[in-house]
């Protein structure tokens, strides 16, 4: 089974946000969340890097080991989704991920939450009348980020891309 996954080059990353807001008009992700967001390690240090993140698509994901309602589902590209409709907002996924990847909206005063959202790997979720999207023609194949800092695909290809990029660059 081939692992899907997003790879960012820290090294051309220049914290625009494109990406995010590319991934947010794509799929109309609701205000106040960020299915992605790019994250600064070393702020105003020297060896300072940005990246842009999403959810890992984890193997084991822990989000799906903590839900009490088991909403979570992994496809067969081992893109980790989620149902919607079963989903109770509890927030348990949200403290078990260590990338933060759940996000919830903010519906009213107080914390109360309404149902979880996150990165689908543009996959749309479980709405079986979706019609799937060739690969070329996500936004994140179809717009040219900045620098061309983002790749996507199986995680091996990725690895391969990965070297290729550590050897331009030196």
């Amino acid at each position: 089974m081939a692992r899907m996954k997003f790879l960012c080059d820290a090294d051309r990353c220049i914290e625009c946000n494109a990406c995010v807001t590319a991934c947010k008009n794509e799929n109309d992700v609701p205000w106040g969340i960020n299915r992605r967001r790019v994250v600064t390690i070393n702020d105003g240090k020297p060896g300072e890097r940005s990246v842009s993140m999403a959810c890992m698509h984890c193997t084991d994901a822990p989000c799906a080991a903590v839900c009490p309602v088991n909403c979570f589902y992994t496809t067969a590209d081992a893109v980790v989704l989620h149902n919607k409709d079963t989903c109770i907002g509890c927030g348990y996924c949200f403290y078990a991920c260590p990338f933060g990847a759940p996000q919830y909206p903010k519906v009213s005063s107080f914390g109360s939450r309404g149902k979880m959202d996150k990165c689908t790997y543009c996959a749309g979720g479980p709405e079986a009348d979706l019609i799937p999207v060739p690969a070329d023609q996500h936004w994140w194949a179809q717009s040219r980020k900045p620098m061309d800092m983002i790749r996507h695909g199986c995680s091996t290809s990725l690895f391969q891309a990965s070297q290729q990029w550590s050897r331009m660059s030196s």
